[in-house]
This record gives structure tokens, sequence and C-alpha cells, in this order.
């Protein structure tokens, strides 16, 4: 049995494929991933087979100037053209295809799968962005929210609309050039009736949909690398530091010393993580240290709490580490979990992108209450470690159903 597993994005992408990949091999199925080339060595590491797609994940992040909408429109129709030039012999002999992440990628991974007659499934990360009648979607990046339309089903059809007009074009004169019909409603093709989420059913619960969504808890890999001798020498030089990581976000303003000086007003050291916004340290005292990459398994579970952006990865850890949290979220579904993480209690969400010391020390007075820490310790006993496991078999099961019956 062979799975072609596809994304288009960050580490916070690839890393549950990581996860889905590692349970698929454990199953007895072969598994490769289709990602940037930025994530070759951490594929490497747990030895699963990886097809550079596309550019650098971090390089757009890393420009000079602002894109223009010229300039998306531009690099959206690049990313659908390269997932037809480089999917084809990717996915040629597999049984199943799956794909994650950015919408214009994921539509040329299902028209390949549809050219080659493969099993396709998308998988979300979260679940705001699964179409419903029950609950509005989040405005599409780039797009002012519909504050004139309340509507659930008028808005995500707004948005399946804002979809065809940024994706119709270059994605089906690519669809044409290889025989395929034109895609009219992009959600439902991409998304397929049969969606899954991988997020865990307490931090993301699945809501009310018209698909028939699955959620098999969130794609997690046990990561049993080791912390640095430095790291470990500064965690047992004094009490719990506060993590603080902005992941492959550009990261706040000025965002480096907000944090270290209200850290430091709770009487409590810091541990930075450089991440892409490359923040440094703000002076050479030895209550802070500065970090790369890191295993967040093992170190979440050693700080006072996690300060971070939200993405769907950082949370899920530390949730699951009984770590609390303070969210600043950025952009997409990192609200979303910024008000899961406050109502469940295990942390707070700051309002709005940019912290200031009085905003970041009323929200690390919230999770530095002992309180914070037991409920927080209390919901990860809770959550789920078997996501990746029970996705990837579901998608045996599915590929076992499509096979032709082998003649008596």
């Amino acid at each position: 049995m062979r799975v072609l597993l596809s994304t288009s994005g960050s580490r916070g992408d690839v890393e549950p494929l990581v996860a889905l990949a590692v349970a698929l091999r454990a199953l007895g199925a072969e598994a490769r991933v289709c990602a940037p080339p930025d994530c070759a060595d951490r594929l490497a590491e747990v030895g699963v087979p990886h097809v550079p797609v596309g550019p650098s994940a971090r390089a757009p992040m890393q420009g000079a100037k602002r894109p223009t909408p010229e300039d998306m429109h531009r690099f959206l129709a690049e990313m659908i053209a390269t997932q037809f030039d480089r999917l084809p012999a990717a996915a040629e002999g597999c049984d199943v295809v799956v794909a994650t992440g950015v919408l214009a990628a994921a539509l040329g991974v299902r028209s390949v799968a549809e050219k080659l007659g493969v099993p396709y499934f998308y998988a979300f990360h979260c679940p705001i962005y699964v179409p419903s009648p029950h609950y509005p979607p989040p405005p599409p990046l780039g797009e002012p929210p519909a504050d004139d339309v309340t509507d659930i089903r008028a808005l995500w059809a707004r948005n399946s609309q804002g979809a065809y007009r940024r994706f119709g074009d270059p994605l089906n004169s690519q669809r044409a050039a290889i025989g395929l019909p034109p895609v009219e409603d992009i959600y439902r093709f991409c998304y397929t009736d049969h969606p899954l989420l991988a997020a865990d059913p307490v931090l993301a619960p699945l809501q009310p949909t018209d698909l028939e969504a699955v959620q098999t808890g969130a794609w997690v890999l046990p990561d049993e690398r080791p912390l640095s001798t430095e790291l470990e020498a500064f965690l047992d030089a004094g009490t719990p530091p506060v993590y603080v990581g902005f992941g492959s976000m550009p990261g706040p303003a000025d965002a480096a010393r907000v944090a270290i000086e209200a850290i430091r007003a709770q009487g409590r050291r810091v541990l930075l993580s450089r991440g892409w916004a490359d923040l440094s340290l703000i002076d050479d005292q030895d209550d802070c240290f500065a970090v790369g990459e890191v295993n967040h398994q093992a170190l979440f579970g050693r700080v006072a709490a996690v300060v971070h952006h939200g993405g769907a990865g950082t949370t899920t850890t530390a949730a699951l580490a009984g770590t609390p949290q303070v969210l600043v979220p950025q952009i997409a579904d990192q609200p979303y979990f910024a008000g899961r993480v406050a109502e469940l209690g295990i942390g707070a969400a700051h309002e709005g992108p940019t912290p200031t010391f009085d905003s970041l020390s009323a929200a690390l007075g919230t999770v530095l209450a002992p309180e914070t820490r037991e409920r927080a310790a209390a919901v990860a006993g809770t959550m789920r470690a078997d996501g990746a496991r029970s996705a990837a078999e579901l998608l045996l099961d599915a590929a076992d159903r499509e096979r032709p019956a082998v003649p008596a």
C-alpha cells in the first residue's frame, strides 16, 4: 500500500504529515511527503521519503516588501501549476492521496489524483474551515470581513465565490490541458464530502456540518530528540522559565523586548525562541536564554508558561503538556485557538496581535496563577494521543474499499 501526503506551508503544516507518515509506516504502508524544500532535514530524521515541491516556505516571510495583489495572483497561479507539474510522478502507483494546507496547492493535488483515479482526502487542522450552516467562515486572507452580511450560508457562498475568482482561471486552464472538466465549486471540489479534521476533539471540537467530516484527533509524532546540553543547563539553573516564540510568523514589532520585560516583572526567567522572526535577546543577563529549533514536547513540560502565536501545532503541544499558555494570535485560525484556550481555562487569549507591557503582564498574571496550571493539567489528561494512528487506519481502510476485486 502506498500513500502520498502533500502540503505547502511552514513547519506547522509539515509536522502533522510527518506523524501520519510514521503511523502509516507502522501499519505496513509506504508513505512519501510532497512539501517545500525547507522540511528535508526533518523528514530525513524520521526516514520518510521527501519529494521537494515548490519554493521555500520561509522565503516569502523574509521579503523586503509586502506582496501586491498582482504578486499574490501570480504566486498562487504558479503554486497550482507546480502541483500539476510535480505531483503526477510522485503519485504514480499510490493508493491514496492526502492534501492539507494551502487551498491553491490542494486544488492541484486533487486534480492530479482525479486524473490518476486515486482516492483523495483533504485534512483540516481547525474546525472553523469546515463549511457549515451552523457557524460563519473566517474571512479569506486579504479580504475584509463581510460586515453587511449575516446569513451564514451567504457568507460561505461569498467565500467560495472569492476562491473561484482567485483560483478558477489558473486551475481550470491546467485541468483543460490534461483533459479534465472545469471546476466551479472550489470548496466542495478541494475539501470533498468526506474531509478529515486532524485536531483534538477537546481543544478543537468538530461542529455540525453538511459534510461527512471525520475528526481523527491531532496528528502528533512522539518526539524523542534530546534538548541541548546548554538548554538543559539553563533549565536546571533556576525556576522554570516562561517560553516565548512565534514560530513561522514574522512576530509582532518589538515582541522580544516587550515579552522579556513583562516576564521579568513577574519575577520569572525567559526562554526566547528565535523562530522565523529571528527574535533576539535584549541584553546579556543570565535570566534569559535564546534557542533555535527545539523539541517542544520535551521542553514545554519544563516551563512555567508558553507565550506564542496560536498555531495549531504549538497550541496542541502546550495543551498536551499541561502547560498554561498565552496566545497572541496573528492570522488565520490563531484567534480561534486563542478563544478555545481561554474558554477551556488553560490559558489566556491576548486581544490583538501586538502585545504591550501592560497587556502581556495581565495575561501572564492569569496563566501563572496556580489554578490555571491545575486546569491545564486536568485538560491534558482528557486529550487524545492516537490521532495519527486513527487517520492512518481510516485511510488504509478507504484504499482497501476502492481496490478492484481480484478475480478468483
